[in-house]
């Protein structure tokens, strides 16, 4: 229960310190490294801070950002969601078969699919807490089982026709700002709120410090994981449907692999893989991170094999650097 204890003075902390505290903070590392990202690729190609690819990295940054929000709800409960990506296809075409197929209008059609991710994460959260199903697998089943539905609901084809509502959520402007990249900008405001502001949301870090410590000061540690699920494959369904509204079609295939993209940018953001750690402002600048490392390595027209490697190479970084910061609070503590 240790590790809960210091995460939830980060609040408190800030408040009395202000904006400073930002930059002392676990944080600071993933910030100028975004800084240090940006600046490099700029210079590399000076399109790379041209208007037009700033408003397709906020979309991107959107599908992104949410899942490595989602996943890291879970991550912070102890927990890991490896279903994802599949969820956000499952989702899109779901959505999508909805409108087309089955008539439904579109706010209906993408409410469905938002309430189909509901129910995908309250299954996994009761799996994991009521049957004792460990995490890994119990989203590993989903990321095979909702691909292959994904697969079925299309026969392996797109899914075209779908409603104006769509293509207006993907070219949606504010100010310029594309408003995927706004709706990320309010989950994370709430998601904020929630984690630092709210007893609820104290309460999911103390259930990743120590479960049965959380339980036996009264927590209902159960219900916490089953939120945290749901906010997760709520979330993907989210990032599925702004994927159909951006292709314009229900794409079976998309989405392949974000399970790790979402990990890697909360781990990079400062989300502890052992549970209880972590917050919000990091997640965000870890996908901010990721997608600057992306778009940079498109527009200087580095090979797709290189860039996974880097992907790989800036997790190991992340992995490791958490593994220290661990043996260094435990040290702390003895």
């Amino acid at each position: 229960m240790t590790t809960t204890q210091t995460e939830p003075a980060a609040p408190d902390t800030l408040r009395k310190r202000g904006g400073a505290a930002l930059l002392r903070g676990k944080e600071a590392g993933v910030v100028g490294a975004v800084v240090v990202a940006f600046a490099v690729f700029s210079l590399g190609n000076a399109n790379f801070a041209g208007v037009s690819n700033l408003q397709t990295m906020g979309v991107d940054l959107a599908q992104y950002g949410l899942l490595a929000l989602g996943v890291s709800f879970v991550i912070i409960t102890g927990g890991i969601d490896l279903s994802v990506g599949s969820v956000v296809a499952l989702s899109g075409v779901w959505s999508a078969w909805l409108n087309v197929h089955a008539g439904l209008p579109d706010l209906v059609a993408i409410a469905v699919a938002l309430l189909t991710g509901t129910v995908i994460g309250l299954l996994h959260g009761l799996s994991v807490t009521i049957l004792g199903v460990p995490p890994f697998v119990t989203t590993l089943v989903t990321l095979v089982a909702a691909r292959g539905a994904a697969l079925a609901l299309t026969q392996g084809f797109p899914i075209d026709g779908i409603g104006a509502t769509f293509t207006n959520i993907a070219q949606s402007r504010l100010a310029g700002i594309p408003a995927p990249a706004l709706l990320f900008v309010g989950a994370c405001v709430v998601a904020w709120f929630f984690l630092e502001r709210t007893h609820f949301g104290r309460q999911l870090y103390a259930v990743g410090g120590n479960p049965e410590a959380a339980r036996l000061a009264g927590i209902r540690t159960r219900r916490r994981i089953v939120l945290a699920y749901v906010v997760s494959s709520v979330l993907a369904s989210a990032v599925g449907v702004l994927v159909t509204a951006r292709l314009t079609v229900g794409q079976p295939s998309v989405a392949t692999g974000w399970e790790l993209n979402a990990i890697a940018a909360a781990v990079i953001g400062g989300i502890s893989l052992s549970g209880g750690v972590g917050r919000v402002l990091g997640v965000a600048f870890g996908a901010i991170l990721l997608v600057c490392i992306n778009s940079g390595l498109v527009i200087l027209h580095v090979s797709p094999y290189y860039q996974q490697i880097v992907l790989g190479a800036v997790l190991a970084v992340a992995v490791v650097t958490d593994r220290l910061r661990a043996r260094r609070s435990e040290r702390d503590q003895t």
